[in-house]
């Protein structure tokens, strides 16, 4: 029996395939900030009250809730669209210029004076940017077998935190130099990048719409599966997940708010939060991976809870001593630097979680439950800022910590079992091998 040849470095370099995932993968992470942060900076320049920009975060609930339409996106045709350029290609297409189209209606949008068309405008950038990530991880999916899986996966990420940059530290700087006007078009513009993509990307055989039930496919089975394993133990497993991120989505939405009240420039904003925070992100992310072959996975994760609410009280810090720079540096930095390696520890416990049938389904359940909890709360903390202060408001998310630890422990015995029989099914396969 011949062996399966292993991937090389020439095959990945000159896979077309892969590098197409840079520009589709811009264009699926340039929209997200300019609904979320960039936005919420946006709006509280232009006086809008504190309660109504953390309740506008709602916006981004699209990417909480994709899975409800992503079967509808998976099996329908795009009229005319998709018959010129392939079902998946059609619906990247159109996603992308609704985007685009919904970007340049909050650029001409007034908040001062018109807060509802600025609120719909970014409602329909959500939507259509939440449908969008939905074809794209179909078209990976599709596009390339397995072992490309993960170099697809990786051109994708670095794509996406290059829009990130753009989205957050590049819009800023327009916004200084320019106006908010000519930063959400620029960015309407970038939206080209990933357009280009879908056009130059391979045609695939996508054959005739897939047939699969929405309710039985894509939550009943996945969740019975879940249960059937864990039993009782899956309800604190998630309750662990569903609060995990909450500092961090709080923050995120109450952040830009905060560095503006206390007169922060936006190139300052820019620099330190957009470019200098995002490569903090990166580097707390591997760290999160160095830890999880160091520690072992229920110890990363404890530690990253801990990491990643404790971080919140530097925001309480900076409200309290004013616009120092030097203090704004150390709080981006603690703060970006957990939150990197709690999405590590968070990734791999959720993917530990899934098994072979429903891998991805299990997932993306899993994956919406996290985001759901912390913007539904997050919407919330505007009126609490206003309420009782920026101070008082990161030090109740830091205290998030403490239930969080109690769950961690909760788990533990479930998490260590899991591991060890990951690592015993790894070797039992890794024998297999050598034998073979």
């Amino acid at each position: 029996m011949a062996q399966k040849r292993r991937l090389t470095l020439t095959d990945v370099l000159t896979d077309g395939r892969i590098a197409l995932m840079l520009p589709l993968g811009f264009s699926s992470g340039l929209p997200f900030l300019l609904v979320f942060s960039t936005l919420s900076a946006r709006l509280r320049e232009a006086g809008v009250p504190l309660g109504e920009i953390g309740m506008l975060s709602w916006v981004a609930l699209a990417y909480s809730l994709k899975f409800l339409w992503a079967p509808a996106v998976d099996r329908y045709d795009v009229p005319v669209l998709s018959r010129l350029l392939g079902r998946r290609r059609g619906w990247m297409a159109l996603s992308q210029i609704v985007t685009a189209l919904g970007l340049a209606g909050v650029a001409f949008s007034d908040p001062q004076t018109d807060l509802g068309l600025t609120v719909g405008a970014a409602m329909l950038v959500a939507f259509a940017s939440a449908t969008q990530d939905v074809v794209i991880d179909g078209y990976r999916i599709d596009a390339a077998a397995t072992e490309r899986q993960g170099m697809m996966s990786a051109a994708l990420l670095l794509g996406y935190r290059l829009a990130l940059i753009s989205a957050g530290a590049g819009a800023l700087y327009i916004a200084e130099f320019v106006d908010w006007r000519s930063a959400y078009l620029s960015m309407a513009a970038l939206m080209s990048v990933g357009f280009i993509g879908t056009l130059i990307a391979p045609r695939l055989d996508e054959g005739a719409p897939r047939e699969h039930a929405l309710i039985a496919v894509a939550l009943v089975e996945p969740l019975a599966d879940l249960f059937r394993r864990k039993g009782r133990m899956l309800f604190p497993i998630l309750a662990l997940i569903a609060c995990f991120r909450l500092p961090d989505f709080v923050a995120g939405v109450m952040a830009n708010p905060l560095y503006i009240d206390l007169g922060f420039s936006k190139a300052d904003i820019a620099n330190v939060s957009k470019l200098y925070g995002v490569w903090i992100g990166i580097a707390g992310a591997f760290a999160g991976g160095l830890a999880l072959t160091r520690l072992g996975l229920w110890w990363t994760l404890t530690i990253a809870a801990f990491a990643a609410a404790v971080s919140n009280l530097m925001f309480s810090w900076l409200a309290v001593e004013g616009a120092r720079m030097d203090l704004l540096i150390l709080t981006i930095s603690a703060d970006n630097f957990a939150g990197g390696f709690a999405g590590s520890a968070l990734i791999a416990y959720m993917s530990g979680l899934t098994a072979p049938g429903f891998a991805a389904t299990q997932y993306a359940l899993l994956s919406s439950l996290y985001a759901l909890p912390g913007k539904l709360v997050g919407g919330f903390s505007g009126v609490v800022a206003k309420t009782y202060g920026y101070p008082a408001l990161f030090t109740a998310t830091a205290a998030i910590g403490i239930p969080l630890l109690i769950l961690c422990l909760a788990v533990r015995r479930d998490t260590m079992e899991a591991e060890k029989a990951a690592e015993a099914e790894h070797d039992a396969a890794g024998t297999v091998e050598a034998r073979a």
